[in-house]
């Protein structure tokens, strides 16, 4: 049966630079790889792990670096430093929790006599039923002396170190699990001899992770309060991590940057304030705005409408090129009550997910939810999640250089949304005063996380600290707050996740001036090609937007901000 000739050009025009680049195939392979491997080793939290992963990455390094880097085009020698820049990432935060590893490993001690039952269940060793059940027994009896032992001894000086010791011995007893399903009731002689020794052993599991998740110092504060519980990466981290996405801050001009970001937000919110009436009590303004809500039932045909709107907005400009199939291919749903204690607002992609109310809320929570999500507050991030926002994103990249999805990064991805929310408040976007209240409300919310995550990461504010800060100085409801510091802190986000919203619109903002004053692109061109490129650090998008040659050794060195 023959294609038709329009899918095959589009195979073609897809598959012909992926054929031509000899780094695609082998990011391919590493990513092939290093699935391979965390599925076989699938207990992250023991020896064996620690040691494999180190050798893949170290082994990768070293392939890497015998390519030729000097015969590469400019797209290998890209896809080399995005690899290249991923092991060293990879295997710099692969030490630090190895290191943390090794100051609790001490606990795993006593259970090491199960690890060749779990280890040769992979390859299905049929093991002696009666001589495992003698050993359960006796690693059931150490864990009882062991408990008593550490009950006398000096409990650990963090949380952390305790939670992290509780969690390596729950992963040890969900592989000793895993092994024991495999066997019981497949094998009637495994059942009979390990039915009743697995059961008790399971219990001691059980009160030895319990036991240790409370062992430490009683001035170490798991819980300010808040009922959010986080892990502060520490500075020395952070801006390791910085590094990694070509950011060339210091933490502490991260947070100027924030702070004069969020002063603009102000003043602009108090001009807008002043239009409706309000003068310079800008939260009374704010308030006004968040009682536009509409009523349960009616906001999703409205979210359809804004998100219609803000497409028509940036062809009728030509602002950039959106397939009809992009259009056509998004969807809404909705979001439950309880993922709602975490994501208050919407997400998107190619879905959109909204937040309202449900019939399980509170009055509380209903209320806060309809006035969280307004309509003037989401002209914003509607486009945001869908088209010129995360929709379009993903849909151009599994079209484009798609082995870059690997190189997943905040900056591009968040950076790059929210830069709309700069480019269309500029064309004239917000039509009113509230409008501008509304999209005010999230810069400015974009700004605070920059200031509070970052406070956080440095151990100066407490998860509470960060919840009043965006209730005082953002003027959220109190309830979206503690979701919106939930999901900072307690999500599955890296630390840098919510400084990268502002901080990567910044980079698209100074490099569409940069590259537009040049006179070499339009807005248009610029705006199409970067969808083109999938994940790249907007330094290295930089770089290839200027024809710039890039050196085998780079670092980074662009201040986005001066």
């Amino acid at each position: 049966m023959k294609k038709p000739l329009g899918l095959l050009v589009l195979f073609l025009f897809i598959s012909l630079p992926l054929l031509a680049n000899r780094m695609y195939p082998l990011i391919m392979a590493y990513q092939a790889d290093r699935a391979a491997l965390t599925r076989t080793y699938s207990n992250p939290l023991s020896e064996e792990y620690f040691q494999r992963m180190e050798r893949l990455y170290t082994d990768w390094e070293r392939r890497l670096h015998a390519l030729p880097y000097s015969e590469f085009d400019e797209n290998e020698q890209l896809d080399f430093h995005l690899l290249n820049n991923h092991l060293e990432k990879t295997r710099y935060f692969h030490a630090l929790e190895y290191r943390e590893f090794r100051e609790i490993q001490d606990v795993l001690e006593i259970l090491l006599p199960l690890e060749p039952f779990y280890k040769s269940r992979r390859r299905a060793v049929l093991p002696q039923p009666d001589q495992l059940s003698h050993t359960f027994y006796q690693v059931e009896k150490a864990i009882a002396v062991q408990v008593e032992t550490l009950q006398a001894q000096t409990p650990y000086s963090s949380w952390q170190q305790a939670d992290l010791a509780a969690q390596a011995v729950e992963a040890f007893r969900n592989r000793v699990h895993e092994a024991y399903r495999f066997y019981a009731d497949y094998d009637p002689d495994f059942s009979w001899w390990m039915k009743s020794p697995m059961e008790t052993l399971d219990q001691s599991f059980a009160a030895y992770v319990d036991f240790l998740r409370q062992h430490f110092v009683n001035t170490a504060v798991k819980d300010d309060g808040s009922g959010i519980i986080g892990k502060p990466m520490g500075k020395e981290a952070i801006e390791k991590e910085l590094r990694f996405n070509y950011i060339p801050y210091s933490v502490e001009e991260l947070i100027r940057i924030g702070e004069a970001q969020y002063a603009w937000c102000e003043a602009e919110m108090i001009q807008a304030s002043t239009e409706l009436g309000f003068g310079k009590d800008w939260k009374s303004a704010l308030e006004m705005v968040k009682d536009t809500y509409v009523p349960p039932g009616k906001w999703p045909e409205m979210v359809v409408e804004l998100a219609d709107e803000a497409t028509r907005f940036v062809e009728e400009r030509d602002l950039i090129t959106v397939p009809e199939l992009a259009k056509e291919t998004w969807r809404t749903t909705m979001m439950t009550a309880e993922a709602q204690r975490v994501n208050p607002f919407f997400l998107g992609g190619e879905s959109i997910i909204i937040s309202y109310p449900t019939s399980e809320m509170t009055h509380e929570e209903k209320m806060m939810s309809m006035r969280g999500n307004n309509p003037h507050f989401s002209r914003s991030t509607v486009h945001h999640e869908l088209i010129p926002g995360h929709h379009l994103q993903q849909f151009m990249n599994q079209r484009h250089f798609p082995h870059r999805r690997l190189f997943n990064n905040p900056f591009w991805v968040e950076g790059w949304a929210l830069y709309w929310e700069f480019n269309l408040w500029d064309k004239g976007f917000p039509r009113n005063a509230e409008d501008k209240v509304g999209m005010l409300f999230w810069r400015m919310h974009r700004a605070a996380r920059i200031i509070f995550s970052l406070n956080y990461h440095l151990n100066q504010w407490t998860p509470q600290q960060c919840i009043d800060f965006l209730v005082d100085r953002v003027g959220h409801e109190r309830k979206n707050a503690e979701a919106e510091v939930r999901r900072s802190f307690e999500g599955r986000y890296g630390p840098l996740y919510q400084l990268a919203y502002m901080i990567g619109g910044l980079q698209f903002y100074a490099l569409k001036e940069e590259v537009i004053a040049s006179g070499q692109w339009s807005e248009k061109d610029f705006h199409d090609f970067i969808m083109t490129q999938n994940y790249l650090p907007v330094e290295l998008l930089r770089a290839r937007m200027r024809g710039e040659v890039l050196p085998k050794e780079i670092e980074t060195h662009w201040r986005f901000m001066d």
